[in-house]
């Protein structure tokens, strides 16, 4: 079955005259939390420009240039790996692989976009599970700088953008220091330099706030937070912990920033409404991970979607922490965690597809599928958010289709091939 898919649409990749395709007998999830089996699928150059269900609809097999029976698989929109290191770092082992993380503090002038590697190894086994896009994004410093969103089939960076310095990112103080389960019996302490470090911070931001390149000489630094203000870059702010979240949103609400985005958020569920009321989306925490107090239920981290999701707060997933790059890979399967634990399956599939696209600034194009946006799917023989079914046969971003191998998948193949002969 796989290989006949491919048969036919190599000749659709390859084709100088064809351009309108059908895709038939798939079911289909959209992404904005609705489903549709048994459906059609039409993509005109580089956008959708049909979906129906195929009961209650018809078309003239005229009016396609080629038509596909994806036998009764699933597609899916391009999911989008938010706040990540991928295509910014290679191995983690070797400094040099590493660019990401400028020296300084008030770095809001680095920008990512220009340092993605469209070549990378990763970044080549990340895609063939379905995760098209990403927003690459620095580290370090209170203000880190700005990340862009990327297209991960690409030349170089110029081809691979599809968003530049869509937002700044700001790492908030520590409200603690210390602690933990895993440093038990020492409790958490409250970090004496608290209140300092928040001042340092709103002083720098008050400085951006009132340049004027016309008035003062230019300031590259000042220069790059002009957009914060104005709302054409979303400030990211990164923060977990329960009093850093409140005076995140006293910071926001002081300085009235368009499009404010807390990154983090383990404790946002228990100040849902007073995050609501705020209007500020959420890039939740790996939820692969454990509680971060010894007294919290063990699965705390895979119900804090479904939480969310309760309150009406806006939240999408995201996979940052340890070995961040190679693990963009399994961002369905945090999606298919949240799912077991509380989440419906298409808030799941939404949660690491339109969503974040929403809260980044991309959904006119990407997120979903829908009339008018970009062909940019991919294909499973199963349910994608579960690593048991998830297998991909077909992957198109933009309107153009796309390999689902990569070097893993062809040196699995080489040897189980050598030893099957034998």
């Amino acid at each position: 079955m796989r290989y006949f898919i491919f048969s036919a649409l190599f000749l659709i990749a390859n084709s100088s005259f064809t351009q309108k395709v059908l895709y038939t007998d798939v079911t289909v999830h959209v992404g904005n939390g609705t489903v549709i089996e048994n459906a059609i699928v039409g993509c005109d150059a580089d956008r959708f420009v049909l979906i129906k269900n195929a009961l209650t609809s018809s078309f003239k097999a005229k009016n396609w240039d080629t038509i596909v029976s994806l036998q009764g698989q699933h597609m899916y929109p391009s999911f989008v790996a938010t706040n990540t290191t991928l295509g910014l770092t290679e191995i983690d082992a070797v400094r040099a692989t590493r660019d990401f993380d400028d020296v300084g503090e008030f770095n809001p002038h680095v920008r990512t976009q220009i340092a993605f590697n469209t070549e990378s190894r990763v970044v080549e086994t990340v895609r063939t599970n379905g995760v098209l896009l990403t927003q690459a994004t620095p580290r370090g410093g209170r203000v880190s700088g700005a990340s862009s969103i990327m297209r991960l089939f690409a030349w170089n960076w110029e081809d691979a953008t599809v968003l530049k310095d869509d937002g700044i990112h700001i790492n908030w103080p520590k409200s603690t220091q210390g602690g933990g389960w895993w440093a038990e019996p020492k409790p958490k302490k409250r970090n004496k330099n608290y209140a300092s470090e928040i001042l340092k911070l709103m002083r720098f931001f008050e400085l951006a706030k009132a340049y004027d390149s016309n008035e003062v000489p230019f300031d590259q630094r000042l220069e790059a937070m002009k957009d914060c203000f104005v709302g054409t870059k979303r400030v990211y702010i990164h923060a977990n912990e329960l009093q850093q979240i409140h005076d995140v949103i006293d910071f926001v609400n002081a300085f009235k920033f368009p499009f404010p985005v807390i990154i983090g958020g383990y404790d946002a569920h228990l100040i849902g409404k007073k995050l609501k009321d705020a209007n500020i989306p959420i890039m939740l925490d790996r939820i692969h991970g454990l509680p971060q107090i010894e007294d919290e239920a063990t699965d705390l981290p895979y119900r804090i979607p479904a939480l969310l999701k309760e309150q009406g707060i806006k939240f999408c997933l995201q996979g940052s922490g340890d070995m961040e790059a190679m693990n963009s890979r399994n961002l369905p399967f945090l999606a298919g965690t949240a799912m077991a634990y509380g989440l419906e399956e298409e808030a799941a599939v939404r949660s690491i597809s339109l969503d974040p696209c929403e809260i980044i600034g991309i959904a006119a194009d990407y997120g979903s599928i829908e009339k008018g946006k970009k062909a940019s799917f991919f294909v499973s023989v199963g349910n994608a958010l579960d690593m048991m079914t998830n297998d991909v046969t077909l992957i198109c971003l933009d309107g153009v289709l796309r390999s689902t191998s990569n070097f893993q998948l062809e040196l699995y193949k080489r040897y189980r091939d050598k030893y099957e002969r034998q």
